[in-house]
């Protein structure tokens, strides 16, 4: 009988999935001093505005306008983010005398605006704010604006620059570039006091749903539930052939729901399924990229999805439920596209799973674990039953920390306690400075009317064809998707490219989740490549091959979008038949479609021979027509398209077979 995987290995694999440790030590560690005490303090007293905002407890008899909620809350964490990052970039280290400076100024300015909100709201001052206002609103920005370049690194900060000061050159712009211009002293005041710049929906967003989720998650990391649906994953197919790269795409897929990160998620899982995926015989770009893919579906994939989806029901004004139900279709897809090249990649190589001694029983991890899953349960049902979104993570955070303290493994401690404190406190700052920064683009495209240029010339460009509409879509996507996080992506897309998209007569939630998808392509498509690029560093390969590795991997990402979104079904928006026709065509494509790009077919054999490129090709049509969306399933030519499909993979799949059945006969 196997033995459970020792207390040794556990500590080591828990210890990489709760956070990225640097030169010995995580970067909540490594914030010490007063600093630390200031970081835990801001975050606490954040938290507990937040509660009092959404429960309306009314603690000490606080009401707070939404305005005024929202530079408190705004304005202490990008307060924080001086403390916690360094500036010439990282996090943690010995604040300098000039972050504390730039804390103070941020916490002054904060004061005003908190005082000041309600005259804000009734005089308008982001048309005519008073003299005193105005300078305020300049220290603010350019304090957003710093905080941004230490947060989200130079390249978001030269783009959040460059379009923060778009209003005051917008006059001088060529069409069809060219919009309303105001002068500095208009714009800057606009931008902070305006409900539709840094403090418009992304913020508003934040306040109310994101920042609940995100506690949620880290909280989840910090008390085991990282390790836990690590060893979930590794006793369910951590056994069978390719097992270490399966585990990786499950434990990604859970830890990037909950992150929301694709860098972070590489990193964490990463330093576990890296060195697992090598041992068992993948190459190091092989193991790499498979990370990477699997970290970067975890950010498509429900139930959390990071923060990106709550910013998208804010957007849509609809229930962050339709979101998650919406976005389960295409990250299925994706999924099982990943997990059938692994499976095909194994098999073509004759790579079998981890060795027994070191796979958790699944028995002991669940009954080890079975309270994170009651805690998931409690979440799921206070938000699809209930519709208590934004109160569901709170209650699911209180539960978990209550059971977490009747387990002796991960009971919080003092410095653990801190430490989990402090890590809430660098996630929640990171994302206001970047929400902050984005915001200031959102308001630039309102106050200069660019927004509604944009779309029309784009629909003009394209024409009546969607195709070239959805193409232009994509390449916009994928370019801005460089150099921004997911979230400030979307944000940016959702303004400019959305609005068009949607005019060429595309399902509204179809469009956002298809600039979604395509923003995220850059993190595992070179020359940038982010989410690759960091897991090559730590598997030892190259940068480029492990990036078009990590294309080949996770190639149904390219595809999927203009599946959903020129078929809505494929993502829940049609009847029950329909749904369950596309996604079963769907299945079979994505499978046939996997199949082509590694050269083998599962269960049937390798295609290979001297038409092995050709056959490749036939067989990647064929998985597209089969897959092929259409706007009217029950019909004869999507019928037809299937069986054109079929034809087309009939000859690689009988070559495939007779391979298989060759190499299984005794020589």
């Amino acid at each position: 009988m196997s033995e459970p995987m020792t207390e040794q290995k556990k500590n080591t694999a828990g210890k990489a999935v709760e956070e990225v440790a640097i030169d010995g030590e995580t970067p909540a560690e490594r914030i010490t001093g007063p600093a630390r005490w200031v970081v835990i303090t801001g975050t606490l007293l954040s938290l507990v505005l937040v509660i009092n905002q959404l429960f309306n407890t009314q603690l000490f008899g606080l009401v707070l306008i939404e305005g005024r909620y929202l530079y408190l809350l705004g304005g202490i964490f990008l307060a924080l983010t001086f403390l916690i990052f360094q500036m010439r970039g990282g996090k943690g280290g010995v604040p300098s005398l000039l972050d504390w400076a730039l804390f103070a100024a941020s916490l002054a300015c904060t004061w005003y605006l908190t005082q000041t909100a309600q005259m804000n709201l009734s005089q308008g001052w982001e048309y005519a704010a008073p003299e005193t206002a105005q300078y305020v609103s300049v220290v603010f920005f350019f304090l957003i604006l710093e905080a941004t370049r230490r947060a989200g690194g130079l390249i978001l900060f030269l783009i959040v620059t460059l379009f923060a000061f778009y209003p005051t050159f917008a006059g001088h712009v060529p069409d069809p570039f060219s919009g309303f211009q105001s002068t500095f002293m208009q714009t800057v005041p606009y931008h902070i006091y305006s409900a539709e710049s840094s403090f418009g929906i992304p913020m508003k967003a934040f306040g109310g749903v994101v920042i609940g989720f995100i506690l949620f998650g880290a909280v989840l990391q910090r008390t085991g539930g990282g390790q836990f649906f690590n060893d979930l994953a590794l006793g369910m197919v951590g056994g069978y052939r390719g097992g270490a790269a399966k585990v990786s795409i499950f434990a990604s897929g859970f830890m990037g729901s909950m992150s929301g990160s694709v860098i972070s998620n590489v990193l964490t899982t990463g330093a576990v399924s890296i060195p697992a995926m090598r041992r068992t015989g993948f190459s190091a770009k092989t193991a790499a990229a498979t990370e990477a893919c699997a970290s970067t579906g975890g950010v498509l994939m429900p139930p959390i999805m990071g923060a990106t989806a709550f910013v998208m029901a804010s957007f849509l004004s609809r229930p962050y439920v339709e979101i998650a139900l919406a976005a389960a279709i295409p990250s299925i897809l994706y999924y099982w596209s990943l997990f059938a090249q692994i499976d095909a990649y194994s098999a073509k190589r004759g790579l079998r799973g981890l060795p027994k001694p070191d796979l958790p029983r699944l028995k002991e991890v669940m009954k080890e674990g079975w309270p994170y899953i009651f805690v998931f349960a409690l979440l799921l049902y206070m938000m699809i039953v209930l519709r208590q979104e934004s109160s569901a993570p709170f209650y699911a955070t209180a539960l978990l920390l209550v059971v977490n303290q009747f387990r002796a493994r991960f009971r919080l401690n003092g410095q653990r306690l801190g430490n989990m404190i402090v890590g809430i406190g660098m996630g929640l700052a990171e994302l206001t400075a970047i929400l902050l920064g984005v915001g200031l683009i959102v308001g630039s495209f309102s106050a200069t009317g660019l927004a509604g240029t944009l779309v029309n010339e784009l629909v003009f460009l394209a024409g009546d064809n969607t195709l070239v509409l959805l193409l232009m879509g994509a390449l916009t996507a994928f370019v801005f998707g460089m150099g921004m996080t997911v979230t400030a992506c979307y944000i940016f897309l959702a303004v400019v490219l959305a609005p068009a998209l949607e005019a060429g007569g595309l399902n509204q939630l179809a469009v956002h989740l298809f600039i979604l998808y395509w923003g995220m392509v850059s993190y595992i498509t070179p020359p940038v490549a982010l989410g690759a690029f960091a897991a090559s560093t730590m598997a030892g390969s190259k940068a480029i091959p492990t990036g078009f590795e990590a294309m080949r991997l996770g190639g149904v990402i390219y595809i999927a979008p203009f599946f959903f979104v020129l078929n809505p079904a494929l993502i829940g928006q049609a009847p029950a038949m329909e749904v369950a026709i596309a996604l079963t065509c769907a299945l079979i494509g994505v499978a046939l479609i996997s199949a082509a790009l590694q050269g083998y077919i599962s269960l049937v054999g390798p295609v290979k021979g001297t038409f092995e490129l050709p056959l490749r090709i036939l067989l990647f049509i064929g998985g597209v027509l089969i897959a092929k969306p259409h706007t009217d399933l029950l019909n004869w030519g999507y019928a037809l398209s299937f069986v054109v499909g079929a034809a087309f993979c009939a000859l690689p799949i009988l070559v495939a077979w007779r391979a298989g059945s060759s190499e299984s006969r005794p020589a």
